[in-house]
């Protein structure tokens, strides 16, 4: 079961993550998830460079779809003015949603990374449906309130995960 929680690759932040790291690993598709991953939280849209960030992507053909647990009129309104392809209220680490950004970008699941800050709903769900994990240093020092509960219990899993010698980075 611990082995669900460990990410393929970890990061300190997307901006390590470039077409030519995903190509080379035969990725053509991203679904990442939005707070604390790309932006804070609390940070309503998106950066300059992560506009930049989402651009080399585009150029080099890979192609990004947000999945974010958090509701339609936040997603939405960070997504829709890039023009990104995004899934607001996926219940990750549930499946449907994984499956529904596959579909939009016309991909398999070995063609496709999820990334995303959170042990609990990004790498669980990525792992649990069959799919490459990236987990990022969340961007942001704070959490909204679910989120604070579900770090408390990712700290008990990292150590476990230490203390059997089963991570691959230093933290």
């Amino acid at each position: 079961m611990l082995k669900f929680f460990i990410p393929g690759i970890h990061v300190k932040s997307i901006y390590q993550i470039s077409p030519e790291f995903l190509k080379d690993r035969g990725i053509k598709g991203i679904i990442t998830d939005l707070d604390n991953t790309l932006i804070e939280w609390d940070r309503p849209n998106a950066t300059p460079e992560l506009i930049e960030w989402f651009k080399q992507m585009e150029q080099n053909g890979v192609k990004v779809t947000v999945v974010s647990n958090n509701n339609e009129k936040r997603v939405k309104s960070f997504a829709e003015p890039l023009g990104i392809p995004f899934i607001p209220k996926a219940r990750k680490p549930m499946g449907r949603a994984f499956i529904k950004a596959l579909k939009i970008m016309g991909l398999s699941k070995k063609e496709v990374v999820v990334i995303g800050d959170q042990l609990l709903t990004d790498v669980l769900g990525g792992n649990r449906n069959g799919f490459q994990t990236i987990l990022v240093v969340p961007v942001a020092s704070t959490d909204g309130f679910l989120t604070r509960i579900n770090r408390k219990i990712e700290r008990k899993i990292l150590s476990t995960l230490k203390r059997k010698g089963m991570l691959k980075w230093e933290e």
